[in-house]
C-alpha cells in the first residue's frame, strides 16, 4: 500500500508540472497577443472547482460551483475568503491577467485554458453567436493563432531539455561502460529467442562501439535488422535482430537486459554461518556445491536450492581460488553478508556538467527521447502494440517504489516529452488539430466554420474518450492477470 501511494504522488506531483506548464504555454502567447484568457484551470472540473480565485472580486472559493440546476450562472462556495480588494474592469479596457478566472479542479485528467473567442471542449458555435471582439481568438491574424496552439506543445519540450540539463548539473553522468561488465548482461527470454546468451558482452552496435552514455542505443539495439556485435567467451558473435523482436518486447513487463553482478562480499554479520566457515571480506564466491556463480544471477538460486543445508564454497581471495569445505545456509537461504555494490566493483565513467555545459546534454537527451519515442509508435498499430497501450496504471508505474528525485525528473522529462508529441498528433481536441486546421486556412486563406470546428472537436472528444477507457481497461486486464 505505501508503495501505491508513493508511486500516486509522484505521478500526480508530475501531472501538476507538465499540465501546468502545457497550459501556462496557451495562456501566456494569448496574453501576447491581447486575447483574453476566461479561465485556466489545473485539472478538470465538472459540477464543482476545489479552489477558484477571482482577481476582480478579489475572492477565493473553495469548494466553488458556478450553475445550479438549471443551468442558471451562480456563485456559490463552501467558503469564500476575502484576499484581496476588488479591481473592477474599466469600461472599453484592454483584458489583463485579472479577467481570468483561475482554478484547480478535482479530476487530475489534464487542465485547460479557456480562451475568448474559441470552439473548444468549454464552447460550442452557439457561445460565439455574438459578433467578433478585438480581444476574442477568433479576431486574430491566422499566425498568431498558430502561435497560441503550439505553444504548449513547444513548452513541454522546452521544459523536457530543462529537466535533462537539470539532471546533467546536478547529478551528472555516472554510468558503468559496457566494457567494464565483466560478467556481461542477463537478457530476456525474447533477447534468447532472437539470439542472445546471458553473460554476452556488447561491443558494437551496426559497426560503432557501445556507449553507455547513449541511452538511445538500448532502443536502437532492438530494432529490425540491427547488427549488434556481442563478446561470448573468448569468440565474437554478430547477431541480426529478427523483425519481431521489438513487437515481442512491447509486453515485456521488465526490462530487456541488466547488467550482471559478480558476487563480492562488503561485510559479514556477526555470528551468521559465513564468518564461522571463514569467509572473508573481499572474498568472491565463484562456486556454490556443484553450481557455479560468476554473478548474482546464479548466486541467489544455488542458496535457495541448499536451504538448511551444509555446502563446499569456492572463493577467490587475493587473486588465487580457495574453497571453505563446510558453509552452512539456513532455512531462508542465507548464510550473512551483505553483498558489495556496483559502484565498488566495476570502473565507473563519471562526467560532471557546468552549467553552460548541461545544456547541450539536456538537448541531447531530450531529442534523443523524443526520436525514440516517434519511432516506437508505428508499434501500436500491431497487435503487440496495442496490447501494450497503458492509462494512469501503467504511468505510475514507471516511478519507483521510494521517493527518489533522479528518478522522478527523468520520468517526468520523459512523459513531459510524450505529452508534447501526442499534443500535436493531428487529432481534432488535441493541439494538434487545431494547428493542422490553422496551416490549412494559411495555405487555402480560407476559415473554417466554428460549426465545422465543433463538430471536429466533439469526433476528436470521443475518440479520445473511447482511448482513454481502452488504455485503462489494458491496465485493469493486466492487474487481474498478475
Amino acid at each position: 500500500m505505501e508503495s501505491f501511494l508513493f508511486k500516486a504522488l509522484q505521478l500526480i506531483l508530475a501531472l501538476v508540472i507538465l499540465v501546468t506548464v502545457h497550459e501556462f504555454g496557451h495562456y501566456i502567447f494569448a496574453r501576447m497577443f491581447g486575447i483574453k484568457v476566461n479561465r485556466f484551470y489545473l485539472f478538470f472540473n465538472p459540477w464543482f472547482s476545489l479552489l477558484k480565485y477571482d482577481p476582480r472580486k478579489g475572492q477565493l472559493q473553495i469548494i466553488g460551483y458556478t450553475r445550479d440546476e438549471n443551468g442558471i450562472e451562480t456563485q456559490h462556495a463552501w467558503k469564500t475568503l476575502q484576499i484581496g480588494r476588488p479591481h473592477p474592469a474599466a469600461p472599453g479596457a484592454k483584458p489583463t491577467w485579472r479577467d481570468t478566472i483561475y482554478g484547480l479542479g478535482w479530476l487530475p485528467l489534464g487542465g485547460y485554458c479557456d480562451i475568448a473567442g474559441m470552439v473548444d471542449e468549454t464552447k460550442s458555435s452557439k457561445d460565439l453567436a455574438a459578433e467578433p471582439q478585438p480581444w476574442e481568438f477568433r479576431s486574430k491574424a491566422a499566425w498568431k493563432r498558430l502561435l497560441v496552439m503550439v505553444a504548449g506543445v513547444l513548452l513541454n519540450f522546452v521544459l523536457a531539455i530543462i529537466i535533462y540539463a537539470g539532471i546533467a548539473f546536478h547529478w551528472g553522468d555516472r554510468v558503468v561502460p559496457y566494457q567494464a561488465m565483466t560478467e556481461g548482461l542477463d537478457f530476456a527470454p525474447e533477447m534468447h529467442d532472437a539470439g542472445f546468451r546471458d553473460g554476452d558482452r556488447l561491443l558494437s552496435l551496426d559497426g560503432r562501439p557501445f556507449d553507455a552514455m547513449d541511452a538511445s542505443q538500448r532502443w536502437q539495439m532492438v530494432q529490425p535488422g540491427a547488427h549488434v556485435a556481442v563478446m561470448r567467451g573468448t569468440d565474437t558473435t554478430d547477431i541480426v535482430v529478427p523483425d519481431e523482436l521489438i513487437k515481442k518486447l512491447m509486453n515485456s513487463t521488465d526490462g530487456f537486459m541488466a547488467m550482471r553482478v559478480p558476487v563480492y562480499i562488503e561485510k559479514l554479520m556477526p555470528g551468521e554461518p559465513a564468518i564461522h566457515a571463514g569467509l572473508r571480506e573481499g572474498d568472491r564466491i565463484i562456486k556454490i556445491g556443484n553450481d557455479t556463480t560468476p554473478s548474482m544471477t546464479e548466486f541467489y538460486p544455488a542458496l535457495a536450492a541448499n536451504k538448511g543445508k551444509a555446502v563446499p564454497m569456492t572463493v577467490v581471495r587475493d587473486g588465487k581460488e580457495q574453497t571453505m569445505p563446510r558453509v552452512d545456509v539456513n532455512e531462508y537461504g542465507k548464510i550473512g553478508i551483505q553483498m558489495r555494490m556496483p559502484d565498488k566493483i566495476f570502473d565507473i565513467e563519471e562526467v560532471r556538467y557546468s552549467l553552460l555545459g548541461a545544456i547541450p546534454r539536456g538537448w541531447q537527451l531530450g531529442t534523443a527521447q523524443l526520436s525514440n519515442y516517434v519511432s516506437s509508435l508505428r508499434l501500436v498499430f500491431s497487435k503487440e502494440g496495442a496490447q501494450s497501450v497503458g492509462g494512469f496504471g501503467t504511468l505510475g508505474s514507471l516511478f519507483p517504489e521510494k521517493w527518489n528525485w533522479y528518478s522522478f525528473w527523468q520520468i517526468t522529462a520523459f512523459l513531459s516529452v510524450i505529452l508534447a508529441f501526442m499534443n500535436i498528433i493531428p487529432i481534432p481536441a488535441l493541439d494538434g488539430g487545431y494547428t493542422l486546421f490553422l496551416l490549412v486556412e494559411i495555405v487555402t486563406r480560407r476559415k473554417p466554420s466554428e460549426r465545422f470546428l465543433e463538430i471536429a472537436n466533439m469526433i476528436g472528444m470521443g475518440f479520445l474518450f473511447l482511448l482513454l477507457l481502452y488504455a485503462n481497461a489494458n491496465d485493469i486486464f493486466r492487474f487481474l492477470l498478475k
